[in-house]
């Protein structure tokens, strides 16, 4: 939405052309991006937060949204004073280079600590069995909330999803760290997903804490959203 990249792999200004992996470049002059937790603290290199470009923008940034400069007001100006929200979670590591990891609402907060559904979901995809996935928060009433994983199985596999559960949960705390307390795991045959192929997340989310969710008409077949709700009322819920 700012009308120009906020951060790239700029070469003419003397960056490498073989950057580490899952990088989305450094700042782009002009740009002051910086990671900042809820309070508006500056997190260390390589902790996960809300990344942030503080105000001014630049020259030829976007200035509104069309008719609705109040909402361009309040999407990315009213929740951080000062800086201008990306929406994304990320870190920055000691060389400068930002990483995207997730949105900022894809953020899940265990007992404290901020965990992104993309690093999850990345420790998730490395078990050989697991063609597709998704991790959202389950509301837990001593963290807050613990993630639950919805995997979906690749065809022939035949492993016993107890057996899978039980790798891919040891697959992501040797990833991501005991601190990810994944401990829940739900096989589905699909997920629902936009005609675009993104997965609603917080939809999912809603649903599977039993609260009203909505089905967009671009999700390719809502269906599935009927199947999500059978199995977490069988598996998490024994109904």
């Amino acid at each position: 939405e700012t009308g120009s990249p906020i951060t790239a792999s700029c070469v003419g200004l003397g960056a490498t052309l073989a950057p580490p992996g899952g990088q989305a470049g450094k700042p782009v002059p002009g740009y002051n991006v910086t990671v900042i937790d809820d309070r508006m603290q500056q997190v260390e290199p390589g902790v996960l937060g809300n990344i942030v470009a503080r105000l001014p923008l630049p020259p030829g940034a976007a200035q509104s949204l069309w008719q609705s400069p109040e909402l361009f007001r309040k999407l990315y100006f009213s929740k951080f004073p000062g800086y201008y929200d990306t929406m994304d979670a990320g870190f920055v590591d000691e060389d400068g280079y930002v990483y995207i990891m997730s949105r900022s609402d894809d953020v899940i907060n265990v007992a404290g600590h901020r965990l992104s559904t993309g690093a999850l979901e990345e420790g998730l995809l490395q078990h050989a069995a697991v063609a597709d996935c998704a991790v959202v928060g389950l509301e837990d009433e001593l963290k807050g909330a613990v993630p639950l994983a919805l995997c979906v199985l690749k065809h022939g596999v035949r492993q016993s999803p107890e057996e899978i559960s039980g790798e891919v949960v040891k697959l992501v705390r040797e990833t991501v760290g005991p601190v990810a307390a994944l401990r829940k795991v739900l096989f589905l045959w699909a997920l629902p997903k936009t005609r675009s192929g993104k997965i609603p997340r917080s939809a999912l989310g809603a649903l599977v804490n039993g609260k009203p969710y909505k089905v967009t008409a671009t999700i390719e077949d809502p269906g599935v959203f009927a199947h999500v709700q059978q199995e977490v009322e069988r598996v998490l819920r024994g109904r």
